[in-house]
């Protein structure tokens, strides 16, 4: 009974942890929706998308870095490829790197201080006209 308890809590916590919210990005295209997981722990945000076949288009992760700063990503153990978008506390996006590259350790670095980053699948940046500029909605980021 209490090993029946423990696996069904621990379902039950990573079900919590793939929770999904609303985000949408506002282009010059149009209003583009995708439904992200969070990542708002350092565990969390240190596993991201590692270990993952696909990501859905219209899918992605959020990174929440609770503040301001320079931040660098890397794509060990992540087989997808994907466009970081590096957003600032105000929404906008500060910069994109497009196309990253599977399995890498090279650094992908925001290069200027920024809140968040959306990963996204590789291409959907290009595909959706999404560019630096262009504003965030979410709840973590203020206007």
């Amino acid at each position: 009974m209490a090993l029946a308890l423990l696996v069904w809590a621990g379902a039950a916590g990573r079900a919590a942890a793939n929770d999904t919210e609303i985000l949408e990005i506002a282009s010059r295209s149009g209003v583009h929706v995708f439904a992200v997981e969070m990542a708002v722990t350092d565990e969390q945000r240190s596993r991201g998308l590692m270990h993952r076949r696909s990501l859905p288009s219209g899918r992605g992760m959020l990174f929440d870095f609770k503040q301001d700063q320079v931040v660098s990503m890397w794509m060990r153990n992540t087989y997808i490829s994907l466009d970081m978008i590096f957003i600032r506390a105000d929404g906008t996006i500060a910069k994109i790197a497009e196309n990253t590259e599977p399995l890498s350790e090279r650094i992908v670095s925001s290069g200027m201080p920024v809140r968040a980053v959306l990963e996204v699948v590789a291409g959907t940046s290009r595909r959706l006209g999404i560019a630096p500029g262009d504003r965030v909605a979410h709840p973590m980021f203020r206007r």
